[in-house]
């Protein structure tokens, strides 16, 4: 069996024959001539001059050997409806979308923007794009009218594919009078606007502009739409993720480099196999969505399972019930939800027969030592943790088990995977960091691999300023993620270096002072916010859910669980970790992906605006901060 340090270590000094190798894992049109363009650091090309499409590596190629097996599995617990799709189905479906697209002028190269929930036709839509050269620019569905505004703007898309409404938690959220007031605003307007009505919410339609999906389609149900094939660097899609500025910073992928990326981590860390289920339980308006719900499940021949729907309703078993239902065998999800599940009867984790499940990848946030192993021990299975970006598109620390099978420990999401050069940098001097359990930047040094970010979309010089020269005298890409590494080469994340508090000239991340409370028997979940002090400079505070909220049901009762929490700190990290104030709350500001939305908080501390909440799960867990910050 082969090594792991000397498969990451080929990956590193032979990139060029490891590369080649991942890239027989998809079909080409056209073989490429040359495996990285490295000439114009830091931007890189991947397998230049090959062709190749993403949808014929999804779709296509498993028609020959299974084209009547499970594709894509689609469960809405919000509309009680199940659809399952085999590959031929599917392979209608998309050729389907891809005629409409057609009629409706969008042509290789142009941008086709998906504002949708998590319905089958959003995956339809995804595909069809790619399939006929478009690039798609997935925006999150519910997003507010300004920012949507501002990514149809920035993306300059054709046409807009949307639905008249999606649901959570059994309340419709109307779309198409967001998405009408977003054009509004707008200063690009798009030629169309293509709808699905799922009959959820009235949806007005704008004469001249805006087409049925169901009348198009039902126009072109034999369409035969073949893939057009294009160069390996040609831009498969563009997503939108948040920076230090108010414009929205759109990560552009490629198409070949994606697509071998996403086969190889589907064989050497997911270890997915053809004809079995993949279930993760984002959504499609975030990377792990595209990678791990559309694309990386279908290239590995896999049914791919689609949720629309919470994890607690109709109950918290919902999701174990999926996974004896289809047989799932790999799942994916955020430590977030753990922790969400971890507030219901535990009984809902044994009522199912989860045999078929290998393991459960968590990732979006740092998980906590006591929220993974209160998983492992309650589902019985392995749990492992990966690390990533919406810049990279697939994982940079995990556990690579398709090479050579490694215990994972818990609370560090593991080592470098193959591809990634990632050092340790001081953040002053750019020195590396050698040693083990040195505190530092995490770094890769370029050329990023296969699959991450070619640039930021219409913006080289931001890709460039943003992400590559914030580390002095270093040509380095910055996660802007603090983190540690032990002696036999696993990493711990510390936080974000924009997290960072310093307290009366001490550095500390809170996600350290997260860790120490987490630990505590009596708590579910944490965030810890550094908010200024005009003697420390900043101070932490920290906001607790319980698992019992009757603890801290008494003013006596919260002031003694206060001490027990900050003594618990103490004995962990020292005083100096200490939070200024512990408050209890019954919920966390979080997006609807589960996402804490820590700078929302900090702002509300200090009596700032918050900015944009649209995406919030819960409207009044921000106002339950708001009234702890007075109590005495």
């Amino acid at each position: 069996m082969t090594r792991y340090a000397d498969f990451h270590q080929r990956s590193i000094t032979d990139r060029e024959g490891f590369w080649t190798e991942q890239a027989a894992l998809v079909d080409w049109h056209r073989p490429f001539n040359q495996v990285c363009d490295y000439s114009q650091p830091p931007m890189a090309r991947w397998f230049v001059g090959g062709e190749i499409n993403l949808c014929h590596n999804a779709v296509d190629r498993h028609l020959a050997a299974r084209a009547d097996q499970n594709a894509l599995i689609w469960v809405s617990t919000e509309t009680d409806e199940e659809r399952v799709y085999s590959f031929r189905e599917l392979h209608a479906e998309v050729q389907r979308m891809a005629a409409v697209l057609n009629e409706l002028g969008v042509r290789k190269g142009d941008r086709v923007l998906i504002y949708m929930p998590m319905i089958p036709e959003a995956a339809f839509a995804m595909l069809a794009c790619v399939r006929i050269g478009a690039i798609h620019s997935v925006v999150f569905g519910g997003f507010a009218s300004g920012s949507l505004a501002n990514r149809i703007d920035d993306a300059v898309p054709r046409v807009i594919v949307s639905a008249d409404a999606g649901s959570r938690g059994g309340k419709v959220i109307p779309y198409k009078p967001l998405l009408d007031e977003a054009i509004r605003l707008a200063e690009h307007k798009p030629s169309r606007v293509l709808i699905v009505d799922r009959g959820l919410a009235p949806a007005s339609r704008v004469e001249g502009r805006d087409e049925d999906y169901a009348t198009c389609r039902q126009r072109h149900l034999d369409a035969q739409v073949p893939c057009t094939w294009v160069d390996a660097t040609h831009p498969s899609y563009t997503l939108y993720t948040s920076g230090t500025t108010g414009k929205p910073k759109g990560v552009q992928r490629d198409t070949g480099g994606y697509a071998v990326a996403l086969a190889a981590s589907m064989k050497h860390i997911y270890q997915g196999n053809a004809g079995e289920t993949y279930f993760s339980t984002s959504d499609i308006g975030w990377v792990v969505g595209h990678s791990y719900i559309i694309y990386g499940p279908l290239i590995a021949g896999m049914a791919t399972l689609m949720y629309e729907g919470l994890p607690v309703r109709p109950d918290a078993g919902i999701w174990w019930q999926l996974v004896e239902k289809y047989k799932v065998t790999v799942m994916f999800t955020a430590p977030t939800a753990v922790r969400v599940l971890k507030k219901h009867d535990p009984a809902h984790l044994t009522a199912h027969d989860l045999s078929s499940l290998r393991s459960l990848f968590l990732a979006g946030e740092p998980l906590d030592e006591p929220t993974a192993r209160w998983i492992a021990d309650a589902i019985g299975k392995p749990v492992i943790d990966n690390y990533w970006q919406t810049e990279t598109g697939w994982p940079i620390l995990s556990i690579a088990n398709g090479v050579e099978p490694a215990a994972g420990k818990f609370g560090s999401p593991g080592m470098a995977m193959y591809g990634y050069d990632v050092k340790l940098l001081d953040e002053n001097t750019g020195a590396e960091l050698t040693g083990a359990n040195q505190k530092g930047v995490i770094a890769i040094e370029g050329p990023l691999p296969p699959g991450c970010m070619q640039t930021v979309w219409r913006d080289d010089a931001r890709f460039v300023n943003t992400y590559w020269k914030t580390v002095p005298g270093r040509l380095v890409y910055s996660t802007f993620d603090w983190g540690v590494r032990d002696e036999e080469g696993y990493y711990y994340i510390l936080g974000r270096t924009d997290d960072v508090i310093n307290v009366a000239g001490h550095r500390l991340g809170t996600r350290e002072i997260e860790e120490a409370i987490s630990g505590h028997a009596a708590v579910a979940e944490v965030a810890v916010v550094g908010v200024a002090d005009a003697v420390k400079g900043q101070v932490a505070l920290a906001f607790v859910v319980l698992k019992d909220p009757a603890l801290a049901g008494t003013k006596e009762g919260a002031a003694g669980l206060e001490a027990d929490v900050m003594k618990t700190v103490d004995q962990q990290l020292g005083s100096l970790a200490r939070p200024a104030r512990v408050r209890f709350v019954t919920a966390l500001p979080k997006t609807r992906s589960g996402k804490l939305l820590r700078r929302a908080i900090q702002a509300v501390c200090e009596r700032r605006d918050p900015g944009d909440l649209t995406t919030m799960e819960d409207p009044t867990a921000l106002q339950q901060i708001r009234d702890q910050l007075d109590v005495a």
